[in-house]
C-alpha cells in the first residue's frame, strides 16, 4: 500500500498563513488551510475602510481563489477551539482535523490592557467588522449632528477621540481629520464638518514609540497641521459611551477608537506552551516549540 503524504494543518490566512501555504505549494504534503473567514483580509488597510476611503471588498480576497491553482492545499472555514498535541489533532466547531505538522499562524487580537469592557464603547481595529462598525459610527455622528439642536450635543457628537499613538491611531487620526476637513466640508447644511475635534490620546511621552524621533516628531507635526488635537504622556484612565476620563478631566465624544494595544491569539493556551504577557509563544530559532519536535509554530 503506498504511503499518503504527510498532513500538514495550517491555522490561519494571514500574511504568515498563506506564504507557509504558498511555500509548501511543489511539497509532497497534504495541506489543510483553516481560517475563520473565507477571505483574506490586508489589514494595513483597514483604517481606510473605517473611514470610508475603501470598500471593505478593496482589502478582503478570498482564500480559495488565492490558491485555487495550489492542488495540495484544501481550504476550510472553521473556528479552532483548541489542540491536542500528543493526538496530533486541531479541534475546530466542525469537528476534528488530524496533522503529521502543524503550522499555527493566527496571528493577534486586540488587547484592553485588562478593561476589556472597553470593547463596547471603544472598538479595535483588527478585522472588516471592526473596520465596519467604526466606519458607521464615525458617519453616524456627523448625521446625529446635523440633527442634534443642543450645541454641547453637537460639540460631543463632532469630537472623535484615539486612544494609542502607535501606527493604526496615528493612521485613524489623519484619516478622520482629512474626511472632517474635507471628504464632508460641503455635505450638511447645518453642521460644518471642518470644526470636528479629532483627538488622539498617547500614554507614553511620544508618537510611534517603536520608530525613530524624527518619525515621531514627524507624525506629531504632521497630524497638528492637520487639526488633530494630539496629546501626549496622558493615559486613559476610564472610558465609557460619553467618552474618556484622563487625570487632567474628562473629554466628551460621540466616538473612541481603541489602537492602544495588541495581544497574541489563545494559541499559547491551546498547546500549553510558555508565553510571555501578551501571549506570545516562546519558540526556538526555527520557530518549534520546545519539546514537540514535529510540531511549528509560526508567530
Amino acid at each position: 500500500m503506498p504511503k499518503s503524504n504527510p498532513r500538514v494543518v495550517i491555522l490561519g490566512a494571514g500574511f504568515g498563513g498563506l506564504e507557509a501555504t504558498k511555500a509548501l505549494g511543489r511539497a509532497p504534503v497534504e495541506i489543510t488551510l483553516i481560517d475563520r473567514q473565507n477571505y483574506h483580509c490586508f489589514q494595513p488597510l483597514l483604517y481606510q475602510v473605517a473611514t470610508a476611503a475603501l470598500s471593505p471588498a478593496d482589502i478582503a480576497w478570498p482564500i480559495r481563489h488565492i490558491l485555487r491553482q495550489q492542488k495540495n492545499a484544501t481550504v476550510f472555514m472553521a473556528e479552532v477551539n483548541g489542540i491536542d498535541a500528543r493526538a496530533r489533532v486541531v479541534n475546530t466547531k466542525a469537528g476534528p482535523f488530524s496533522f503529521d505538522f502543524l503550522v499555527i499562524a493566527t496571528g493577534a487580537r486586540n488587547s484592553y490592557l485588562g478593561r476589556d469592557h472597553w470593547a463596547e464603547t471603544a472598538p479595535g481595529l483588527k478585522r472588516i467588522e471592526d473596520a465596519t462598525r467604526i466606519r458607521r459610527g464615525i458617519l453616524s455622528a456627523f448625521e446625529e449632528a446635523e440633527l442634534a439642536h443642543d450645541d454641547a450635543e453637537r460639540k460631543r457628537l463632532l469630537t472623535f477621540v484615539i486612544i494609542g499613538g502607535g501606527p493604526t491611531g496615528v493612521e485613524m487620526a489623519g484619516a478622520i481629520a482629512e474626511v472632517a476637513r474635507q471628504t464632508l466640508a460641503r455635505d450638511f447644511r447645518r453642521i460644518d464638518p471642518r470644526t470636528a475635534r479629532i483627538v488622539l490620546i498617547e500614554g507614553g511621552p511620544g508618537l510611534l514609540p517603536t520608530f525613530s524621533e524624527q518619525h515621531s516628531s514627524y507624525a506629531r507635526d504632521t497630524l497638528v497641521a492637520m487639526g488633530v488635537d494630539v496629546m501626549t504622556s496622558s493615559p486613559v484612565l476610564e472610558c465609557d459611551r460619553r467618552g474618556v476620563d484622563l487625570a487632567g478631566g474628562h473629554i466628551e465624544a460621540g466616538s473612541v477608537i481603541w489602537a492602544a494595544g495588541v495581544m497574541a491569539s489563545p494559541a499559547a493556551q491551546w498547546v500549553s506552551a510558555e508565553h510571555d504577557r501578551g501571549g506570545r509563544v516562546v519558540v526556538r530559532s526555527d520557530l518549534s516549540l520546545q519539546g514537540l519536535q514535529r510540531y511549528i509554530c509560526n508567530r
